[in-house]
């Protein structure tokens, strides 16, 4: 006989209730989701208005540096175009020769045919992949007139010189094609951190953008005081550099001017140069930044600075990384109007300085060409300061 058992249903008890182990999981749900409903609004902070202007500010920063890797593709692609370019006309003209030569042992091979001598020998030359082995292989060069050896030694000489620029003219295109690419990807690089930026400063409250401007007045504050105390340090180094000349003039009489006398001129020359650059710099306040552009309606920062100095007939290279390499790197508290100062570790900024702790630059996106304190930033990000000339 079967046995039988009691039926007992699963669950839990409560409050002396059995439940049902469906009721159970639903209650267990119902607890989560009300778990997760109550830590959502912490999961994801609002950032500070502190927070957003760090934020902006590095990726400025970071703007500004695939701004220069930017400047530098483009570069190396317009070289890099301009001798795909040359290499194809090389290789045209040295086509256009080979087929000169190959109708010229064309003719003899007609020539051949018609006075009965060996011409399969030369038409199959104009066929053959490797001239020279073919010249070994049958001896044909035996049989040739000087006239023919000549035109024979012109066909080999442009076959192999056509084919070695072929090759090049290749190699040069599929770099130009790379360089390209990363091309797209830099300027793909800066605009996605620009977008971001502008996203940010977009979910400002008007109360929020009022402190954030709060922020930058300080910031512009603190800045302006440094470049003042510059300003009045280097006026003292100098009235004490002047005292020391006059002082050591009267010590030593007529001949102690000799020894400066080359200095002098060479600062006089540096002065001049800088003035030109300078005044170049004073017309193109107000214009925008531009990521990329050199002129003459809008700028980059390292774009600025070049079409500066070019109006002083001096030629900088486009980029700050190039740029920082030219000339001689001065302290700073010896800074003089016309010297470039560079900004950050990897070098992405530039600005021209024009005297008491102030500076000509293109800031950065959606700003305009503007004097301001070379401590904008604070002191710490000044890299090195350079003068070109």
């Amino acid at each position: 006989m079967a046995s039988h058992r009691k039926w007992s249903p699963t669950g839990t008890r409560i409050a002396g209730i059995r439940t049902p182990a469906l009721a159970t999981a639903a209650l267990t749900s119902v607890a989560l989701l009300s778990q997760t409903a109550n830590a959502a609004p912490s999961a994801d902070p609002k950032p500070s208005v502190e927070e957003v202007e760090k934020k902006v500010d590095d990726l400025y920063h970071q703007a500004e540096a695939a701004t220069e890797k930017y400047n530098a593709t483009r570069e190396k692609t317009a070289q890099q175009r301009k001798r795909v370019d040359s290499l194809l006309d090389d290789v045209a003209q040295r086509t256009e020769k080979l087929n000169t030569a190959r109708e010229e042992l064309g003719s003899f091979a007609a020539a051949q045919y018609r006075t009965g001598a060996s011409a399969p020998d030369t038409a199959t030359l104009l066929l053959a992949d490797n001239p020279q082995d073919y010249f070994d292989q049958t001896q044909l060069m035996d049989r040739l007139t000087s006239r023919q050896k000549v035109a024979v030694d012109d066909y080999i000489t442009e076959q192999a010189a056509t084919t070695k620029k072929r090759a090049e003219a290749s190699q040069s295109l599929q770099t130009l094609t790379t360089t390209q690419s990363a091309l797209k990807t830099s300027k793909a690089d800066v605009q996605r951190k620009l977008a971001e930026a502008r996203d940010l400063l977009s979910k400002l409250t008007a109360e929020e953008k009022a402190r954030l401007a709060a922020i930058e007045k300080k910031k512009q504050e603190a800045a302006d005081r440094k470049a003042a105390e510059l300003a009045q340090q280097q006026a003292a180094a100098e009235k004490k550099a002047q005292e020391a000349a006059a002082q050591q003039q009267t010590t030593s009489g007529t001949t102690g001017t000799s020894g400066t006398s080359g200095s002098s001129a060479t600062d006089s020359s540096y002065t001049a140069k800088a003035d030109k650059a300078l005044a170049f710099a004073r017309t193109q306040i107000g214009k925008p930044y531009v990521w990329g552009a050199t002129g003459p309606g809008s700028y980059d920062c390292s774009g600025l600075t070049q079409a500066a100095w070019k109006a002083a007939g001096v030629d900088l290279p486009r980029t700050t990384w190039d740029q920082v390499n030219v000339g001689t790197t001065v302290p700073l508290a010896d800074i003089k109007p016309g010297d470039l100062v560079f900004f950050y570790d990897d070098i992405s900024h530039v600005g021209l300085y024009i005297g008491n702790g102030m500076m000509i630059h293109a800031p950065k996106p959606g700003a305009y060409v503007r004097e301001e304190s070379i401590f904008y930033g604070g002191e710490s990000i000044i890299h090195s300061v350079v003068r070109p000339a």
